[in-house]
């Protein structure tokens, strides 16, 4: 009798709040890292957040009904390294410059609802970046401030160690904590350890993780020092499966033997993250196979998203990932890599996760079957027999991008 009254309970309290709902996702595959949830599941969403998850929600009395079947749902993806500082100075380069890009424009469309400008803004230039960028964007951008004060302005401005100054970083950073998610070093040429000790400073003094970007020297300055002498657990080595021609940075597979470098793994298990960072000459399929192969999968995947990567080999975190999946990674560990793992790298808990009374951020995509080319900047290609395509994006309870028009009724919004 008991059980009787509870299993009536639940369906009178499911039929009294779908006439609350807003959105219901009906029919998908939803995968949550964070919840261990990988199958059949409806999402209901109220006010912003995600009200309800079951095996059959009803959908009566909902405003909108999303049609589902077939896909796979999951919290939006966060790409935490991008560059989106865009501006009109022609001197400026990533930083309030043309070869960045507005980011409502690149997200959306592949299901990412959350963006992390790395390096573009540093501590003087992240005024303009929060007020141009930050205020203006239907995206969630958050910013890791480059340790260089004038920010990625490219040539000169990025190797002025005198404009590296850790404090004033960290000032800037626990004054705006809402947008500031650590500190990035990139495109140093040289052989000081000036920039990264710098950064790591400022992450110290501000409790936030740095990203490097190990830019170059010959001879290279040793992955092995940075890993394990100057980084910290929890901070981010980026363009993890990178081989640049000069011999001006160490690759982590070993050229020679193809394998891992066992300081990498000694890395790894320190709490280094390692972010995919794929640009436009970031990543290469000689360093990535074998790491793959031998279990070496990333932390988490990002795009480097700029005019550059998007036109190259790169194109989005959509054929990303489905070149890692494509590499063998499982299909749960790429969607985790894009979701709940970048949300706990960046200390945003809140986000990359579909559980009841979370944030509303959901990403709904196919797995396309077919004859697919992956390539990279050296011209090697992959065949792929799969490949995402990104159906709808909800960003805080709103659906910002429809491709097919899978829910009903179908609103325009302006």
């Amino acid at each position: 009798m008991k059980r009787l009254f509870l299993i009536l309970f639940s369906l009178f309290t499911q039929t009294l709040f779908a006439q609350n709902y807003s959105i219901v996702i009906k029919g998908g595959h939803l995968i949550d890292p964070k919840n261990n949830i990988d199958g059949p599941m409806d999402v209901a969403v109220t006010d912003g957040k995600v009200a309800l998850v079951a095996r059959n929600i009803d959908p009566k009395g909902a405003k909108q009904v999303v049609n589902a079947k077939g896909m796979y749902v999951m919290p939006g993806l966060i790409d935490i390294h991008g560059h989106v500082f865009q501006g009109t100075e022609p001197n400026n380069y990533l930083s309030n410059g043309p070869v960045a890009l507005a980011p409502d424009g690149f997200t959306f469309r592949v299901g990412v609802t959350t963006i992390v400008d790395a390096g573009g803004a540093g501590w003087k230039s992240f005024p303009a970046f929060k007020k141009n960028i930050i205020y203006t964007s239907k995206t969630r951008v958050l910013s890791l401030i480059n340790i260089v004060g004038e920010g990625m302005r490219g040539g000169a401005w990025e190797q002025d160690t005198a404009d590296m100054d850790a404090r004033m970083a960290a000032a800037v950073a626990l004054a705006n904590p809402n947008d500031i998610v650590g500190f990035k070093v990139a495109h140093f040429q040289g052989p000081l350890w000036t920039p990264v000790d710098r950064a790591v400073e400022a992450g110290k003094l501000s409790k936030l993780p740095v990203m490097i970007d190990f830019g170059g020297n010959v001879p290279p300055l040793p992955l092995e020092e940075l890993f394990l002498k100057h980084l910290r657990p929890g901070d981010i080595f980026t363009h993890t499966y990178t081989l640049l021609e000069g011999n001006v940075r160490e690759p982590i597979v070993d050229e020679e033997t193809g394998k891992v470098k066992p300081f990498v793994w000694e890395a790894r298990k320190k709490g280094i993250v390692f972010d995919v960072g794929y640009g436009g000459a970031s990543f290469n399929y000689s360093q990535a196979i074998p790491a793959l192969k031998a279990g070496f999968y990333p932390t988490t995947i990002s795009t480097d998203l700029h005019t550059g990567s998007m036109n190259g080999s790169m194109k989005d975190m959509l054929s990303i990932m489905s070149k890692f999946l494509g590499m063998g990674m499982a299909l749960p560990a790429v969607i985790r890599a894009g979701t709940w793992t970048p949300a706990q790298v960046i200390h945003r808990e809140m986000l990359g996760h579909l559980s009841v009374g979370a944030i509303a951020d959901v990403a709904i995509l196919t797995l396309r079957e077919g004859n697919f080319g992956f390539y990279d900047k050296t011209g090697y290609r992959v065949e792929g027999k799969k490949k995402f395509e990104c159906e709808m994006t909800i960003k805080g309870g709103r659906i910002v991008y429809d491709l097919n028009g899978i829910v009903h009724p179908i609103v325009v919004q302006p």
